[in-house]
């Protein structure tokens, strides 16, 4: 791969995992919260909610990581379909982080549309209760969002040692260059010599006779 191709990687599945990280932490700050209010009649209550933003970001964030991890899986081949990678460390170390960054990027998701469609539901849920039987309005509990923010961090982490790994093993090309290389050089061995010297007397000897 190319520098500035692996640059533009680096710097595209970064700026989107922040991206997303940041969203999640505005998620988790603007988490829709309700409060008890009683009709015009004093006889029942409801609940009032505030803004669903929390809803917004968490969508939004739950989008941006999929589009970051579909680049870099997109871009190395999601591992199993590209060239085989060389033996060594990097090789395993580019199968851990592979594994790991998609282990951390699936919880991040899984709590971003938890907590989306649990704050969605708070939000837009309309009961009425008996005065006396509400207490308090039910919302999402705090450390959903925060907890994808996490996975979130960890998964750029584990994307970018992924890639660094990955490029360090591609060495698909250079052992391909390296195979036509040494069939170009039989062609020149001590063998493939001897044969032509052997042809050449042959032709000399037949010239004689």
């Amino acid at each position: 791969m190319g520098i500035a191709k692996s640059i533009a990687v680096v710097a595209a599945v970064t700026f989107l995992h922040v991206f997303a990280f940041l969203l999640a932490i505005g998620a988790e700050s603007r988490r829709s919260t309700g409060k008890v209010v009683p009709d015009e009649y004093d006889e029942r209550s409801y609940c009032v909610y505030d803004s669903d933003a929390s809803t917004i970001y968490g969508v939004s964030a739950f989008f941006t990581l999929l589009v970051s991890q579909a680049l870099i899986s997109g871009v190395t081949r999601c591992l199993c379909f590209g060239r085989v990678l060389s033996t060594g460390g990097a090789r395993t170390c580019a199968i851990t982080s592979f594994v790991l960054s998609w282990i951390t990027f699936l919880i991040a998701e899984a709590c971003l549309i938890a907590g989306s469609v649990r704050n969605a539901y708070h939000t837009k849920y309309l009961g009425d209760y008996k005065k006396h039987d509400l207490v308090s309005c039910a919302s999402l509990r705090k450390g959903v969002f925060a907890a994808a923010a996490a996975m979130t961090f960890l998964s750029l982490v584990f994307d970018l040692s992924y890639y660094w790994t990955f490029t360090r093993a591609d060495t698909g090309g250079w052992v391909k260059h390296q195979n036509e290389m040494g069939v170009g050089m039989t062609d020149y061995g001590p063998n493939v010599r001897g044969r032509e010297y052997n042809d050449n007397k042959g032709q000399v000897g037949g010239g004689r006779i």
